[in-house]
């Protein structure tokens, strides 16, 4: 490959890592051309952009993004493929989901992440990956915080108007 091709590659792939907030890094080596096609239409249906990259090209172009990746250049040997996404679950859900659906199927394999600031090392933390939860999911669980003291009082104001309206039925009905 010439050097004016792999400076392209290099600044093409600079450019889609700094336009995502997370990476993940993972090894699908061993999938076959089937489940490889799978797992690319997956991860286009959760809007997760994955890609084969060579590993020399894939840490130039971490370097030149200006952020500090390096402690997950030591996870990047082998056959490596990134995942980037705009939502922090979205990847590790697709490799455990993917795992799960092809019987047997023991990648994708995680190697490293950054997410939320923090690097993730290995394939032990793809649990916690998983676990963390995407900002749409926070804003839903702060919103539904929020809405249950206000659902609890108009429940009550609706029960105790229920109560006076029966009392003065009662009131009324004797009165008679």
């Amino acid at each position: 490959m010439r050097k004016e091709l792999k400076d392209q590659l290099i600044d093409q792939l600079c450019e889609e890592i700094k336009s995502y907030p997370l990476i993940y890094i993972a090894d699908m080596g061993g999938l076959d051309s089937v489940q490889t096609s799978k797992l690319r239409r997956a991860a286009f249906r959760k809007e997760v952009k994955l890609e084969v990259v060579k590993n020399t090209l894939l840490i130039k172009a971490m370097e030149k993004t200006g952020m500090d990746y390096s402690e997950l250049f030591p996870v990047i040997k082998g056959e490596t493929a990134i995942m980037l996404s705009n939502t922090n679950n979205a990847p590790a859900k697709l490799i455990k989901e993917f795992r799960a659906n092809e019987k047997g199927a023991k990648k994708p394999i995680l190697k490293g992440a950054y997410v939320e600031e923090c690097f993730y090392i290995g394939e032990e933390n793809l649990e916690a990956l998983v676990n963390i939860k995407s900002k749409n999911e926070l804003i839903a669980d702060v919103v539904a915080l929020l809405q249950s003291p206000v659902k609890n009082v108009i429940s009550q104001l609706q029960s105790g108007a229920n109560t006076i309206t029966g009392v003065l039925k009662t009131l009324e009905e004797k009165a008679e």
